[in-house]
């Protein structure tokens, strides 16, 4: 019996997906009357549907009695933009990884947080196991060191004002001064010389946009034993951030 059935759909939630849609439509706010009658719906079912959004962070009413998108449709925002970044970064990724055995990282410097945005490893290139997330760890990482070096003095000195230097290993930099005084010292390519974890390093390059401003890091992890490759292979993955370059380049995400 070949008969195509028709999705299950859950009237409340379209109700609701409308009025933020008419909500949206005023970025100075708008009466919850307009707003029911823009989303066709009765006043009594906007009222219920907005102070559920409001009360879920999707909606705020303002003191002047209009409604606007609350702060976690932001936060959705951010969320939906990596996610589109991580769609045309992996196929670059997965190629890196594929020409020198190893994992290889994108990430980026969201909401003065340092977020791995994607990965691309495999049974040949295992990642590193973050026992640590690498938000608390840019100390001791080539990806966060690498983001680090392109932020102004003050608002690397305010990035580690809020997390402090863990020794994660015996060779991580916990002294504010000399990772500053690292941090100053240009570089091609920032480098976690087991800093993170015992028996892996990393090396991480900046990726800039189309105006030259670093948007991210690309980075490749690596047994420890490997470094000198890693750096030999330099010019390999600097090519592959500025393949990572164009691409964002013209997807404009």
């Amino acid at each position: 019996m070949d008969e195509t059935r028709r999705p299950t759909l859950i009237a409340s939630v379209q109700r609701a997906l409308r009025l933020m849609e008419a909500v949206a439509a005023h970025p100075g706010g708008a009466p919850a009357k307009q707003l029911a009658r823009e989303a066709d719906l009765p006043l009594a079912t906007a009222y219920h549907l907005l102070r559920t959004l409001a009360h879920e962070g999707y909606a705020q009413r303002l003191p002047e009695g209009v409604w606007v998108l609350g702060e976690r449709v932001r936060t959705l925002h951010g969320r939906s933009r990596a996610q589109q970044i991580m769609t045309h970064v992996r196929p670059t990724l997965s190629t890196l990884r594929d020409e020198l055995s190893a994992a290889s990282y994108f990430a980026m410097h969201v909401d003065d947080e340092i977020r791995v945005i994607d990965v691309a490893d495999g049974p040949r290139a295992p990642r590193v196991d973050t026992w640590v997330g690498f938000d608390q760890a840019a100390h001791a990482t080539a990806i966060g060191k690498c983001l680090l070096r392109q932020l102004s003095e003050d608002r690397r000195r305010d990035y580690l004002s809020r997390h402090p230097l863990v020794g994660l290993t015996r060779h991580t930099i916990t002294e504010p001064r000399l990772l500053l005084r690292l941090l100053d010292t240009p570089a091609e390519i920032s480098l976690d010389r087991e800093e993170y974890a015992l028996g892996t390093g990393c090396a991480a390059v900046p990726v800039s946009d189309a105006t030259g401003s670093v948007v991210g890091a690309l980075a490749v992890s690596y047994q420890a034993g490997l470094l000198p490759k890693m750096e030999a292979a330099a010019h390999r993955i600097h090519a592959t951030a500025a393949r990572i370059q164009r691409t964002l380049s013209l997807t404009g995400v």
